[in-house]
């Protein structure tokens, strides 16, 4: 039964309704005097949008409800929640549906243990205990480890029995025509495997350990890979022009690696191949399987001319540099290059003049904005405004809520070429959200010296979600245009990408060499950035910026990330929680680092005496960070490198510092344990800290012993 009060209003007797309305109408102060305003200034409208429409019938219905009609709502309010909570019993009978809290409870039942979930971890025990009793009954199986290496880690994984690519001696009545004692040079798609996990060149026999990642290939030895690197889409985005026949897949003019689609594994006794997983494409296996990747719902595809190109007329070939060239001109077909996401067209038929592309691309964590679910971090419930649907650009668009607040949501995958100024209305404690719907990835491209302008009144905010901002600088003036003052009281950062570096001509926008992204000339206001990549940030003193799981890129250690104004002066106070910083740092205050890495290091003819400097030593806390020695900051706890003699060691390294790469400030393997294992929980220090690899790892290693054979042992390895 539904116990909406109008349902339970529409079973009292007629004469109750009416004596309630009656009553209603005898009082005058059902509504506040702002509603009353509001509710004659909607009457007063000749037509109404759908928002305005919803919001006249609310405070219609506010008006009319008399005592017994308020009475019935709040008993239809407990009466919900009472109907959810016995709904949500149910529920918890069952590992599909139950809540997080049960999930352990029943675990206990089944005998499941030893998977540990951490607070804002991606991953969860609910797949374990769910699989447990299919575990038991085929444990010992390579499919099993597969299996149990997913629902715990929650990362994709293939498993390798290293004894079938051993050299062997043959057997004569079982012959295993696959095993040959010497790799088959004329086999290119084994060679193209070599050193992944589907390599299935046979070796010799390795008789160091596994356990450890030191040896591999022996009878008793189970391979187990990982995948840290997720593919992430983009779709029928605008493919960046290099020149009338060249183009690429990123929309800011990078060559990067396109990722396939990983393709859900239906049982549990499959093995994982190469299209179940995550993989940067190949170009031998990509032309080989190229119905397999290529089309609208596979890897990548391509529309021009607002034709969609079918697989036929699609080549794949190499096209790295040949000095001002490309290796390879096509002459009759569309060339693509999946390894540098290159695209060339033929030269026997007319250029292209429009290019729109979807692909996949790689990176470690859901950050800096995409086509990923976002929309528990969006501020704004209420009807936003579209763009380009209701408004066709965004500057327009944040002209409609300049007065009163409101959302601003942008549904495209274009370039916007504009340098939008947002306004947060004159009135106090105006909200404006300007951000990308959660399947979207709009560019918003600055030219060299503009700026996303950023300006309020009192007490207001502003929250920009999901944008990519490529140039130019986000900036809070001093005052505004007509010099008024600027009185915002809070920039809001979540999911935006600042570009860090330089950037190639867009369009009709010049290059532009790198340059800070985020411009804070307003004392008094704050700043929170979260899950953000960003240029150098620029802070006056009497600020207040707050970064967590973010990067900050000044794209090279010795450059500066973050200051004053005025580069060699101190910036506003920091507070810093789970990131990486590329870059010098000069703060006034450093109030909090944690978890936090300083990759930064002086210039040979540095005037600064340090590479991380805060001016007040006495207040503020460093703790389970890496710091370079040498760095003027609040009194180190549990830091690193512990001592002088660790510097060297005890340095972080990183996959790829390319903004733009898959393995984009990732740590590397070989990066010291105290900094993959540094963090206040034993969790990796950095961006990716709630990644939490070391625990993922760990939760995999617990549950090994009960799933393995007797005799075999196991080694984990990391693939991407």
């Amino acid at each position: 039964m539904s116990f909406d009060v109008e349902r339970l209003y529409s079973l009292l007797p007629a004469v109750y309704q009416i004596r309630d309305v009656e009553l209603a109408g005898q009082l005058d102060d059902l509504l506040k005097p702002a509603e009353q305003a509001e509710l004659d200034s909607l009457r007063s409208l000749s037509t109404v949008t759908a928002k305005q429409e919803k919001r006249l019938q609310a405070l219609e219905e506010k008006r009319q409800r008399g005592p017994l009609k308020a009475l019935l709502s709040i008993i239809a309010e407990q009466a919900g929640v009472l109907e959810e909570n016995l709904d949500q019993l149910y529920d918890d009978l069952f590992i599909e549906t139950c809540a997080e809290w049960v999930v352990p409870y029943i675990g206990d039942l089944v005998g499941a243990r030893g998977v540990v979930a951490f607070p804002g971890a991606t991953f969860t025990e609910r797949a374990f205990v769910a699989n447990t009793l299919a575990y038991r009954r085929r444990k010992g199986t390579a499919a099993v480890l597969e299996q149990l290496a997913r629902d715990v880690t929650d990362w994709p994984a293939s498993v390798v029995e290293f004894f079938h690519v051993l050299a062997t001696t043959q057997y004569m009545n079982h012959i295993r025509l696959d095993n040959l004692s010497v790799a088959d040079l004329r086999h290119s798609k084994s060679l193209e495997a070599i050193g992944t996990p589907f390599d299935r060149v046979t070796r010799t026999a390795d008789v160091r350990r596994i356990e450890p990642r030191r040896g591999k290939y022996n009878i008793p030895n189970i391979g187990i890979f990982l995948y840290r690197i997720g593919s992430f889409p983009i779709t029928e985005a605008p493919a960046f022009r290099l020149d009338a026949r060249r183009w690429l897949f990123d929309a800011l003019g990078k060559d990067t690696e396109l990722f396939n689609k990983p393709e859900a594994e239906d049982e549990i006794t499959h093995l994982a191949e190469p299209i179940n997983v995550p993989l940067p494409l190949a170009r031998r296996s990509t032309d080989r399987d190229k119905e397999l990747y290529y089309g609208v719902d596979n890897s990548f595809s391509l529309i021009v001319n607002d034709q969609a190109k079918a697989a036929g007329d699609v080549i794949i070939c190499n096209l790295s540099d040949k000095g001002v060239a490309w290796a390879h001109t096509p002459l009759n077909k569309i060339a693509v290059d999946p390894v540098l996401g290159r695209i060339a067209f033929p030269s026997g038929q007319a250029p292209p003049s429009t290019v729109r592309v979807s692909y996949r691309y790689g990176f470690s964590s859901e950050m800096g904005g995409g086509q990923y679910g976002r929309e528990t971090t969006f501020l704004g419930k209420s009807d936003p405004i579209v763009v380009p649907r209701d408004e066709a650009t965004v500057q327009q668009a944040l002209a409609d809520v300049e007065a009163d607040g409101g959302v601003v949501e942008i549904r495209s995958n274009d370039y916007f070429f504009e340098a939008p100024t947002i306004r947060a209305g004159t009135n106090a404690g105006k909200k404006i959200e300007l951000r990308a719907d959660e399947d979207h990835r709009p560019l918003l491209v600055l030219a060299g010296g503009s700026s996303v302008t950023v300006i309020g009144g009192d007490e207001s905010e502003v929250t920009l979600n999901g944008l990519v901002i490529a140039g130019g600088a986000l900036r809070v003036p001093l005052t505004d245009a007509s010099g008024g003052p600027n009185k915002l009281r809070r920039l809001r950062l979540t999911h935006c990408t600042l570009v860090p570096g330089a950037l190639p001509a867009i369009n009709l926008i010049a290059a532009q060499s790198a340059a800070p992204r985020l411009l804070i000339e307003l004392p008094g206001t704050t700043v929170e950035i979260d899950h953000c990549i960003v240029g150098p940030i620029r802070a006056v003193e009497g600020a207040q910026v707050n970064i967590t799981n973010s990067i900050v890129d000044a794209g090279d250690e010795t450059a500066v990330a973050y200051s004053d104004l005025a580069e060699g002066a101190v910036g506003a106070p920091i507070n810093v929680q789970k990131t990486t910083i590329i870059g010098q740092v000069r703060t006034q205050m450093m109030e909090l680092a944690s978890d936090t890495i300083f990759l930064a290091a002086l210039k040979a003819n540095d005037t600064s005496t340090a590479a991380v400097q805060a001016e007040r030593l006495q207040q503020g806390c460093v703790r389970f960070s890496s710091v370079p020695p040498g760095s003027q900051v609040p009194r180190l706890f549990h830091c690193q490198p512990a001592s002088p003699d660790d510097a060297a060691r005890v340095r972080p390294l990183f996959t790829s510092l390319r903004y733009g790469d898959a393995g984009y400030c990732q740590l590397s393997r070989q990066c010291a344990v105290e900094i993959r294992e540094g963090a206040d929980d034993r969790a990796e220090m950095g961006a990716f800290h709630d990644t939490y690899q070391p625990q993922r790892e760990a939760n995999l290693r617990t549950c090994l012993d009960e799933y393995l054979r007797f005799g075999l042992e196991a080694g984990i390895f990391f693939a991407s």
